[in-house]
């Protein structure tokens, strides 16, 4: 059992984990609801996320559908708040007001083996170095599924008042992206956290079924507990790629470009 420093415990009620998750899916619906050995793969994103020592919220819809994620949520103990369903910058923004947090950490449900390790190590990274944005997805060298976005209270709230694109509303940080320091903005000090091996063609997240066979896999031959590395390795290693890895990554984010109006 950790025994955290008065510091550190100062320190984590700064840092608030919200994670997205709704029903409502185009590609595969209901997929975080899906089970592996009894527990909805929602469930699994929850319980790692616990794993860390920051306080979890889960930002879901006003829908009717997400009255599941709901109780999930409540099965679990963990806070939500209900917003709205495409402007998903405001969903976190308005969870976010709620708590006060000096920094949020977004994540998103179809990430069920999300590593609190890792969280917890672009987190201090975003805290040693004061950094209004930090991501292991600049430089995308980690596997899909793992990625990890830590901001400023305040970098969300100016992203909040000044994005204008779907794109930028729908995903929540394009706009601090694209004013990162690190791809040469001027508003947003940023850095990205790096990966000593590039594991971009690692699929661990859920968009299609062909995503579900993979984790089901993954889940039943590692348990639910191993950490990232230990997934990607078994990943590259056990011949299952071939089942998702002609995916587009981002896809989503991409299609979003297509309907913005400058």
């Amino acid at each position: 059992m950790k025994i955290l420093s008065y510091l550190q415990i100062g320190n984590n009620m700064k840092v608030l984990i919200i994670t997205q998750a709704r029903v409502g899916s185009t590609r595969l619906p209901k997929k975080v609801l899906k089970k592996i050995n009894g527990e909805t793969l929602l469930e699994v994103h929850i319980n790692r996320i616990l794993k860390s020592k920051y306080k979890l919220v889960i930002a879901t819809t006003n829908q009717e559908d997400d009255d599941l994620i709901v109780e999930v949520a409540k099965k679990l103990n963990v806070d939500f708040y209900r917003g709205s369903v495409n402007d998903v910058l405001d969903r976190f923004y308005q969870t976010a007001k709620k708590y006060n947090p000096e920094r949020v950490v977004r994540l998103t449900s179809d990430c069920p083996l999300i590593d609190p390790d890792l969280i917890e190590e672009v987190v201090n990274k975003a805290i040693k170095e004061d950094l209004d944005y930090c991501s292991n997805t600049l430089v995308e060298a980690f596997p899909d599924g793992q990625d990890i976005e830590v901001f400023k209270f305040t970098a969300l709230s100016s992203a909040w008042e000044n994005a204008k694109l779907n794109s930028e509303r729908e995903h929540v940080t394009p706009f601090m992206k694209k004013n990162s320091s690190f791809l040469g903005g001027k508003i947003f000090k940023s850095d990205n956290y790096s990966c000593n091996k590039n594991y971009n063609k690692v699929r661990l997240t859920v968009d299609e079924i062909s995503d579900f066979e993979v984790i089901e896999y993954l889940v039943r031959k590692l348990g639910f507990d191993a950490t990232w590395k230990e997934y990607a390795d078994e990943y590259m290693t056990s011949g299952i790629s071939h089942l998702n890895n002609n995916i587009i990554r981002n896809e989503g984010y991409k299609k979003s470009l297509e309907t913005d109006i400058s």
